[in-house]
Formats: C-alpha cells, sequence, structure tokens
C-alpha cells in the first residue's frame, strides 16, 4: 500500500509540474468506442490594486472578490485518432453570459480509408480544422484563459497579449524531437461577409480568399533526461490585408486586473439637453462597468488591416527550477489607419519546492514599447508570484504586481500596483 501511494504521488506531481505543449498525438490502438470527456474551469479571485497618473482622475478602486469565471470543455474522440473539442465560455468578464469559445477537429490518423500509404503518413502528420485557438507562439499555452488558469503560475497574463480564435486549419509534422507547423486562417474572431461604415455611408463586401492570415511555427522540444528538458520555438504571424484583423484584438475574456486605470467620467452639470444628459451619465456608469472595460491594464496594437508578427520561445526545466522566455516583435497598420512597431519580452523563472514540488515561487518581468514613437512609449510590470498545486486539479496562488508606464500622454506618471489572489480548479 505504500508504495502504490508514494506511485500515486509521483504520477500526479508529473502531471501538475509538466508543462504541456501541444497535445500529444492520439494513439489509435488506444480507440475501442467513442469516448466523451466533460470537464471544467472554475477560477475565483480577490483583488486589492491602486492605481494613479498625474493630473488625471481615475475611479476609485476597492478592495474584494471579481466575478468567477467558468469554462466548460467537451471532447470525444468519435474514431481513431479523430477528436472533436468544444470550448464554451460560462462565465466572463467580457460577456456575463455564455459563449462557444471555440470546436474544431484535431485528426492523428484517417483509419477508416485503409489506405496504407496514409497511414503511414499520419505517423509524423497532424491536422487541426474548425473555429480554433491559432497556435501562434507557445506563451498561449501558459496563460490563463477565462476559468481555465491551472496552467499560468502568475494571475495575469502578458501586456501585448496575442491570443486570437478563429476558422483555419494547422498542418503539423512531426519528427523525432523537432516539429514543423503551417496554417490558415480567415484572420478573424467575428468571420463577416459584408460590412457598412457609417463616416462614408458605404457598404463592402469581405472575401476570407483575400484576407488569409499565414502561420508557421518551428520547434524542438526534448528530455534530455528525467530532469532536464529544453524546448525553443520559433512563430510568424502573417495578414496582409484585412478589414478587422484579430491576432491582439480577439481575447474576449478579459484582462485579469479588472477596472485598473479606468478615468472618472462624471457628467457635466450643465447638460441640459435629455439626449446628451443620457450620453454622459452611460459614459459615467462605463467607467465602472467591468464589460465594458474588459483590457483594462493591457497595451497593444488592436485590429488591424495590416499585420507581421514574430515571436521567439524558450523554456527549459532543470531540477526544481523552470524558465520561459519571450522576444516579440509585431509591426503593421491598424483599421484606424495608425502604423505600429511594437516589441515585446518576457522573462520568468519558477522555482518548485516541497517534496514533490508542489509549492513554487515565480518572478516574471514584462515589458512592451512602442518604437515608431520618438519618445518609445513603453510598459513594464514586474510580478512576484507563489503557489500551491494541491492536486493535479487545485491551485492556489498569491501575486504582488507593479505596473508602470512611461512617456504615455494618456497615462503620465501612471501605474497601478497591488495584490491579487487567485484560486483554480479544473478537471
Amino acid at each position: 500500500m505504500k508504495r502504490l501511494l508514494i506511485t500515486i504521488l509521483t504520477l500526479t506531481t508529473l502531471l501538475v509540474n509538466a508543462q504541456q505543449f501541444e497535445q500529444p498525438k492520439l494513439q489509435t490502438e488506444d480507440f475501442k468506442k467513442l469516448q466523451v470527456k466533460v470537464g471544467g474551469d472554475l477560477t475565483l479571485q480577490y483583488q486589492a490594486i491602486s492605481h494613479s497618473a498625474k493630473d488625471i482622475n481615475l475611479i476609485p478602486l476597492g478592495k474584494g472578490f471579481n466575478l468567477p469565471t467558468a469554462n466548460l470543455n467537451l471532447s470525444a474522440i468519435i474514431s481513431p485518432g479523430i477528436k472533436v473539442n468544444l470550448t464554451t465560455y460560462l462565465s466572463s468578464r467580457h460577456h456575463e453570459e455564455s459563449w462557444v469559445k471555440d470546436g474544431y477537429l484535431l485528426i492523428d490518423a484517417l483509419t477508416f480509408l485503409n489506405k496504407p500509404a496514409i497511414d503511414d503518413l499520419f505517423k509524423n502528420f497532424r491536422m487541426k480544422i474548425g473555429m480554433m485557438e491559432i497556435n501562434y507562439g507557445d506563451y498561449h499555452f501558459r496563460r490563463s484563459d477565462n476559468g481555465n488558469t491551472i496552467n499560468n503560475q502568475f494571475v495575469g497574463n502578458y501586456i501585448m497579449d496575442a491570443f486570437t480564435t478563429s476558422v483555419g486549419i494547422e498542418m503539423y509534422y512531426f519528427k523525432n524531437d523537432m516539429f514543423a507547423m503551417f496554417g490558415l486562417s480567415n484572420g478573424a474572431l467575428k468571420p463577416e461577409l459584408a460590412g457598412y461604415n457609417s463616416s462614408t455611408n458605404e457598404y463592402t463586401e469581405y472575401n476570407t480568399a483575400e484576407e488569409l492570415a499565414y502561420i508557421f511555427k518551428l520547434g524542438f522540444d526534448r528530455q534530455f533526461r528525467e530532469d532536464l528538458r529544453v524546448r525553443i520555438s520559433s512563430s510568424v504571424y502573417i495578414s496582409p490585408k484585412h478589414h478587422k484583423g484579430s491576432l491582439y484584438s480577439a481575447e474576449r475574456a478579459g484582462s485579469r486586473y479588472y477596472m485598473v486605470m479606468n478615468e472618472e467620467k462624471p457628467v457635466d452639470t450643465n447638460i441640459t439637453d435629455e439626449y446628451q444628459k443620457d450620453i454622459a451619465t452611460d459614459a459615467a456608469k462605463n467607467a465602472v462597468n467591468a464589460s465594458y472595460n474588459a483590457s483594462s491594464g493591457r497595451w497593444g496594437p488592436g485590429t488591424t488591416s495590416e499585420n507581421k508578427a514574430y515571436m521567439l520561445n524558450l523554456f527549459t526545466k532543470y531540477k526544481m527550477f523552470e524558465f520561459f522566455g519571450t522576444y516579440e516583435i509585431t509591426t503593421g497598420e491598424t483599421t484606424r489607419n495608425a502604423e505600429f512597431d511594437m516589441s515585446q519580452k518576457a522573462i520568468e523563472g519558477i522555482m518548485r519546492l516541497g517534496k514533490n514540488e508542489q509549492f513554487y515561487l515565480g518572478i516574471r518581468y514584462n515589458s512592451v514599447t512602442n518604437d515608431l514613437k520618438d519618445a518609445k512609449d513603453s510598459i513594464n510590470r514586474l510580478q512576484i508570484a507563489g503557489g500551491w498545486d494541491l492536486t493535479k486539479n487545485l491551485k492556489a496562488k498569491i501575486e504582488y504586481m507593479t505596473q508602470k508606464y512611461k512617456n504615455f500622454t494618456r497615462y503620465p506618471e501612471g501605474k497601478f500596483h497591488g495584490i491579487m489572489m487567485e484560486f483554480a480548479v479544473s478537471f
């Protein structure tokens, strides 16, 4: 019995601490019949953050619990080597009602064709098709995704958050410790066939074939020995032309830091026109509306008409120490005809503690700069966190963070800092 308990604890530790990137290939010989799995994610936060900016009145921020967020995850292996996934956001900061995040097919085999040549191809080949989380960079595997926060050792995501779901196809080739991916996407969170511009009073047709986004990824991932793993990947995202490119504007769940840097917008008592007064009142209410200000604390290009992005990631786990680094650059033009040339750097270190490494301490530094500006607008953030992986399904964490704005016209000498606590359940 004692040996059995030790074995279970060891396996649990491996499941908790092993960083998961792309899903492992499905083994066709394991399929016996339709296999359906129902899972979920739930996160509860406590926030105690203060903010300030020179000569700007920001809304007063209290301390307390944020709206709990939750995901519903459905998956089914419907045939040898074929899996379908569906994720629904049950509750999120941006939308309090339920709505579907993504749904796609993961194809690791096509055994029903009874073609030996195709079976041989799929030993190293994979396809993903549907509305899905685009595999640009490695950070999206480590970030918080609405109710799914158990893979994030910190609370907040990156300042410039490259995360999008769109209709597309990705094709992978795996060989030993190397992998390559090529993908095509419609480039937008919300598929549209036509649009209307109120400023020009014109309608426009949209054609996916003219607005494709191209994604490339190349990586190396090796477990050199039991206590040493190294992974490096390079990703490219190219969207030459689009009416509403969404790589940096599709994170629909919202920022993890609620209502930071929101300005007060009190109603002018001199307004007598009832219509204008209603508009001003709505603006005042929206200043304290967590859903309306869902992206608070983040910074990026937003929606784009042209975008070229590159991300380099390095991950290593040696004994009790874990390192993850990111370097990203993105250039192009927004849908408001504003050019951007931005760069992001992030570096984080995790130290695992305890007999089974169930405790951890972590530190992350993240900075973003707009290199087009002469003054080089920039934001930097420091996060210091600690946590406890109670089991592979339960995590408790606490984070101290501070974020500072440099050369920002909107937030002169702006900053926010404080404590976040988060409890996560995933199964």
